[in-house]
C-alpha cells in the first residue's frame, strides 16, 4: 500500500483532484462553527464517495493543520474529548474516524445513480481565487482582511457540494460583476 502511495509537496496539490475534503481539527474560532463529529462526518461523506473523490485530512501530530490548510477543506470534523485530555494523537484520530466510516458503510444500502459529480478542489480553488479578486475589486471584501468573509463563503459553498456546472454559473456571475465594475470605472453606464 505504501509503495503505491502518491507523494505531494503540499496539501493543496494533494487535494487538486478531490471533490470533497473534510479536515480534522480541535481548534475552535469565531469563523469555525459548523463542525461535524466523526459519526456525523461518516454519514455525510459516504454518499459523496459515489459522486467523486473524497479526502479525510489529518493534521501533524505536534500542531495539527494550519488555517490555510483548513481553508482548503469544505467541512471540518472535531472529536469530542474531555477537558482533561482535549486532543487525541494522530493515530487515535485516524482510527476513530475510519471506524465511524466503516460502521456507516456496513449499514448503508447505497443506491447508485442520481447523484451529481462534484467539482474537484482544483476547480473550486480556481473559482475561489476568481471570487476573491472580484469581491475585492467591487469593494465587498475588506482589503485589510478579505479572509474574514471568504472563509464563511467557502464553508457555504463547501456545504452545497458544487458540481462543475454550478461552479461555471458562479464564475459567470463573478465575470459579469468584473465587467460591470470595469464599465463603472470607465464612467459609462453599462448596458443590460
Amino acid at each position: 500500500l505504501l509503495e503505491e502511495a502518491a507523494i505531494f509537496t503540499s496539501l493543496e496539490d494533494a487535494l487538486q483532484d478531490c471533490h470533497l475534503a473534510l479536515a480534522t481539527t480541535r481548534r475552535f474560532g469565531k469563523y469555525r462553527e459548523d463542525f461535524l463529529h466523526p459519526d456525523q462526518a461518516a454519514d455525510y461523506l459516504l454518499p459523496w464517495t459515489e459522486k467523486g473523490r473524497v479526502a479525510l485530512v489529518f493534521g501533524r501530530e505536534d500542531k495539527g493543520l494550519t488555517t490555510d490548510e483548513l481553508d482548503l477543506c469544505q467541512r471540518l470534523i472535531t472529536i469530542p474529548t474531555s477537558d482533561q485530555l482535549p486532543s487525541m494523537n494522530l493515530a487515535q484520530s485516524v482510527v476513530l474516524c475510519l471506524y465511524e466510516i466503516s460502521k456507516v458503510q456496513a449499514a448503508a444500502q447505497l443506491k447508485p445513480g442520481g447523484r451529481k459529480k462534484l467539482a474537484t478542489n482544483r476547480v473550486l480553488e480556481s473559482m475561489y481565487g476568481h471570487m476573491r479578486s472580484t469581491l475585492c475589486d467591487i469593494g465587498f471584501l475588506d482589503e485589510q482582511n478579505p479572509d474574514h468573509i471568504l472563509r464563511s463563503l467557502r464553508r457555504i459553498f463547501g456545504r452545497a457540494g458544487l458540481n462543475d456546472r454550478e461552479v461555471r454559473i458562479l464564475r459567470g456571475l463573478w465575470s459579469r460583476l468584473d465587467w460591470l465594475e470595469r464599465e463603472r470605472r470607465k464612467g459609462t453606464e453599462p448596458q443590460s
